[in-house]
């Protein structure tokens, strides 16, 4: 393939030098990249920043313009779709393959890294801050059939009870429980129809993001990300939680038809099937309401108190859901705080948790068609894996 590039060259350099030394290893690296080609050159330094020179490069050599392969600590461009500097974690808008291709000689082994051991002990102490989470009593389920792999697809209700025989309401009066009730009936979920938040809608962003922060559990996640350099004060913290979590984009053909807190708490439906719809509350409010029919579940975690994650198979007024992990009997702000961990941490990836010893995993996904403010991404989804 054929690629331009726009070079400042040497004077005393020719063209053919350039090409030849760093043509290919460089202006392919990236389609759309500007090149600064003055290594080995001495003498006036002329700059042509309309130059463009067209290189052929052999196979191999071009870099797909979402991958790190060949741009670690390169300068940002707000052309491309990701990112391969320094300041991508921060701003949640590295390439997926950043740690594989950068990790080794870059940010994440700077002392403001995220570490694995990291992760293993904020989660744990994330864990021990839910204050708010379901005792043993609060809530009671029926498992009844467990699903074999061959069964998870097959839509064939085994199980004749709710999956839900008991659960204590009285928690749903506390501030955060009530604030993030609010918000489910705010969206609409055929992914194509478009939302419009209104003001009191907004508002009751707010008021959740507000009561969130009061509790221990997220006052810790902000410390932690604080130290961590993601984030200079709780303000700016509390602002990027509601772009990240809130901010509109278009996962159908309808305008601002999404977002993340609406894929993975609310739940959407996408050519038929449940998309998204990863929350016990929710669950168990449609399940009381005859709108959610449990048939099976084909995980159940280790966990032998509050909260627990369970894999589960489901309809929903008719649409189906093979595979849906939630945690069961946790506090909102316990999801919310770990999703946002982990996709600070590792957007894109598996973040690998501890809960009370147990470990567990986190897959994040970035939305990457669209972003806010300086280039940072949405959530796209974040759900439980097994370990």
């Amino acid at each position: 393939a054929t690629h331009r590039a726009h070079l400042h060259v040497c004077i005393y350099c020719g063209v053919t030098e350039i090409t030849e030394q760093y043509g290919c290893a460089s202006a392919c690296a990236h389609p759309y990249r500007t090149v600064n080609i003055i290594r080995g050159c001495t003498g006036l330094l002329l700059w042509l920043t309309e130059l463009q020179l067209c290189f052929a490069c052999p196979p191999g050599l071009y870099t797909a313009p979402d991958s790190c392969k060949r741009r670690c600590h390169e300068r940002f461009n707000k052309r491309d779709p990701c990112h391969c500097n320094t300041k991508c974690e921060k701003y949640q808008n590295c390439c997926e393959d950043y740690y594989t291709y950068c990790s080794q000689e870059g940010f994440s082994h700077a002392r403001d890294a995220i570490t694995d051991e990291d992760l293993l002990s904020i989660s744990e102490k994330l864990y021990k801050a839910d204050h708010n989470r379901a005792q043993e009593a609060d809530v009671t389920i029926n498992l009844q059939h467990f699903a074999s792999a061959g069964q998870t697809d097959d839509q064939v209700d085994r199980s004749s009870e709710p999956l839900y025989t008991h659960v204590n309401e009285r928690l749903f009066s506390k501030p955060t429980y009530a604030s993030f009730i609010k918000l489910l009936d705010n969206y609409h979920r055929q992914t194509g129809t478009g939302e419009k938040m209104t003001a009191q809608q907004q508002a009751e962003q707010d008021t959740f993001l507000r009561e969130a922060m009061n509790t221990a559990l997220m006052k810790e996640l902000y410390g932690f990300l604080h130290q961590k350099g993601r984030y200079g004060s709780e303000e700016e913290f509390v602002a990027d939680l509601k772009e990240m979590w809130f901010g509109l984009y278009s996962r159908g053909k309808g305008e601002g038809d999404s977002s993340g807190f609406e894929h993975i708490f609310s739940g959407e439906v996408k050519k038929g099937k449940v998309s998204g719809f990863h929350n016990w509350i929710r669950f168990y409010l449609l399940e009381k309401q005859g709108q959610v029919n449990y048939y099976s579940h084909n995980y159940d975690g280790p966990w032998t108190s509050y909260p627990d994650v369970l894999g589960l198979q489901f309809s929903w007024d008719g649409f189906y859901k093979e595979v849906g992990s939630a945690f069961i009997g946790c506090s909102p702000e316990f999801e919310f705080g770990l999703y946002t961990l982990c996709f600070i941490a590792r957007p894109g990836k598996v973040c690998h948790l501890s809960l009370g010893g147990q470990k567990l995993g986190i897959q994040t996904y970035t939305w990457t068609k669209s972003t806010y403010g300086n280039g940072r991404k949405y959530i796209a989804t974040a759900y439980v894996t097994s370990p």
